[in-house]
């Protein structure tokens, strides 16, 4: 079974243009994936069915990020829902913006909506704390109750395979600042991007995800 796991998460990245490396094979594991007769691979989870097949394109579903509490977020997790992925900083001239995706999180994540900030301190060193500091910015000044991850990089050669990944599949659209923002989809694709100015609660961004969870 493992080695199958392994040749499928291969051929899935080969034909998509991505490194083994960038996918997580327990994004298989989590979804309900089998092994019959003679190596097929057959999915049972019914979300996984809404998550598109990685054999033919790899998906956000297959990356997984450690949370600033040290659990482990599985993006596949969300699979049917649209993802709001925002790489953020403590100290940015942006960082306000953490109110409005509090504001997002609170009326849509009744309707499907998840939220996900991932400190970073690529740009301008804004995020230098460990932890525990950017957890105070985050829960104490903004009061934050939906998800964070790890601090991670979010570019060049160092940066998170889900970085890697979405690069690879807007690459006139990856983050140049903090508070960069990318909509997945319910498909697991990105659906939209919005540069660090955009605010969160701009009409523009409402509209996207509104879209999404229309068919939630």
């Amino acid at each position: 079974m493992r080695a199958l796991l392994t040749q499928f998460c291969a051929a899935a990245a080969a034909s998509a243009g991505y490194t083994e490396d960038m996918i997580d094979r327990r994004y298989l594991l989590t979804q309900g994936v089998l092994s019959l007769g003679a190596g097929a691979l057959v999915a049972v989870s019914p979300r996984l069915a809404q998550a598109t097949a990685m054999s033919s394109r790899v998906t956000a579903y297959a990356f997984t990020f450690k949370g600033l509490d040290g659990s482990e977020i599985l993006l596949a997790s969300y699979a049917g829902r649209p993802v709001l992925v925002v790489n953020t900083a403590s100290l940015c001239g942006y960082t306000p913006q953490y109110t409005g995706l509090q504001a997002l999180w609170t009326r849509y994540r009744g309707k499907g909506l998840i939220v996900l900030a991932v400190p970073s301190n690529d740009f301008g060193g804004q995020e230098p704390g460990a932890a525990k500091d950017i957890g105070k910015t985050a829960h104490e000044e903004y009061h934050v109750t939906f998800p964070l991850t790890e601090k991670v990089a979010v570019k060049g050669k160092d940066a998170h395979p889900f970085y890697k990944w979405a690069a690879i599949e807007r690459p006139l659209e990856a983050p140049r600042w903090n508070f960069h923002k990318y909509l997945i989809g319910r498909d697991g694709h990105l659906a939209a991007a919005f540069t660090s100015a955009v605010e969160p609660t701009d009409p523009r961004v409402i509209a996207a995800i509104e879209k999404e969870l229309a068919g939630v």
